[in-house]
Order: structure tokens, then C-alpha cells, then sequence
């Protein structure tokens, strides 16, 4: 059963947490990391680049010329591909580019992703972040007490308006629910500021 040491928002240490096995203890599978990142990239593609084909350019509603008679080639439209300001051929269309992975397969990859920051000692438990104002210098204090820098991830087990303020100018700093984790994010920070509420509930829902 893995450890982690408790901090409060002084830096201090104030105990250790036994972390579940089943959460923070599962072997790697690169397999199953990449298929999730892949998925959750896809999902993130607006899929709305768009070029007209001979049916949607303005224009060329009448033959250019008449059919026969003419010593040309038969035409039916100046918007035809060939021509300049014609329509293009087997352009790209809106689209939406995501698909499914299996829940049993998520719910993996997440647990893998935790397990990699614990044992790369990049996952730090807090107490709890309590702020006083909304001003970015005491979330800053905070960061500074943890000894944390490079990108960081603030996970939260309830949502606090203090919290969010105070992080939003800081562009290295993100901060998210715990039920709003993913693969890509965790994997993506440098360091995982977690607080206790968070942690048991992330273990509840991944045990």
C-alpha cells in the first residue's frame, strides 16, 4: 500500500496518507495510455475546415457555350474543377473526429496515470487550499510553500471560486475537479497538487 506524505498550505508536514493499491499502485501499460491520449485528442479537433466543391461555388449556372459547333471541348459550368475559381475536388468537409473508448479502458488509463505521478514523486497532497482573497499573490504563496514550479495541476474535491481567481493569471497553473481529470491533463502537468477531499474521492470512484 503506498504513502504519501500529508502537507498543509505551509509546506508543513502533517502526517501521511495510505493510498489504495487499485488506484495508485497499477503497472504501466503504454498500450493503454496511448490509446486514451488519442481518443481524448481527437475529441479536442474542431473538425470545421471546409472547402467548396462545383456545387456550392458561386456562379456558373448556364454552359459557357453552346455544345456543339463551337471546336472546344463540351462544358457544362465554369465552376467546374479545371477552371479557375472552380470548385475543388475531394476537399475537406465539417466532420467530427471523435470516437469511443471502452469505460473499463478509461478508467485504466487514469489509474495508470496517477500511479506514474506517485511513483515519479510529481503528486503532492495538500491538507486543504483555503485562500483569503482573490488575489493571485496568495495562490502564489501557496505554490511557493510546496516547493512546486513548471506546470502545475490544482485538483479539487469541491469547486471554490477563491481558488479559481486567484489561479487564473498564472499561465503554468491550472486547476480542475477531481471528476473533471483526464489522461491528457495529468499527464501534460509537471507536478499534481491534490487535496485530501480530492484524493478520497478519486479513490472512491476509481476503486
Amino acid at each position: 500500500m503506498p504513502k504519501l506524505a500529508m502537507l498543509n498550505q505551509q509546506g508543513e508536514s502533517i502526517g501521511s496518507l495510505n493510498l489504495k493499491d487499485e488506484v495508485f499502485a497499477v503497472e504501466n501499460n503504454n498500450q493503454v495510455i496511448y490509446d486514451v491520449i488519442k481518443q481524448q485528442r481527437a475529441a479536442m479537433r474542431q473538425g470545421t475546415v471546409m472547402t467548396k466543391n462545383r456545387t456550392a461555388v458561386r456562379g456558373g449556372g448556364r454552359k459557357p457555350y453552346r455544345q456543339k459547333g463551337t471546336g472546344h471541348a463540351r462544358q457544362g459550368s465554369i465552376r467546374a474543377p479545371h477552371y479557375v475559381g472552380g470548385g475543388v475536388v475531394f476537399g475537406p468537409t465539417p466532420r467530427d473526429y471523435s470516437y469511443k473508448v471502452n469505460r473499463k479502458v478509461r478508467r485504466l488509463a487514469l489509474r495508470i496515470a496517477l500511479s506514474e505521478k506517485l511513483r515519479g514523486e510529481n503528486l503532492i497532497a495538500v491538507d486543504a487550499i483555503v485562500l483569503a482573497s482573490y488575489k493571485t499573490k496568495d495562490m502564489v504563496t501557496v505554490l511557493n510553500n510546496l516547493k512546486v514550479e513548471g506546470k502545475i495541476m490544482v485538483v479539487l474535491g469541491e469547486d471554490s471560486d477563491l481558488v479559481n481567481t486567484a489561479s487564473r493569471n498564472l499561465p503554468n497553473v491550472r486547476t480542475v475537479l477531481y471528476n473533471h481529470l483526464s489522461v491528457y491533463d495529468i499527464l501534460n502537468a509537471g507536478k499534481l497538487v491534490v487535496t485530501k477531499e480530492a484524493l478520497e474521492r478519486i479513490e472512491e470512484a476509481l476503486s
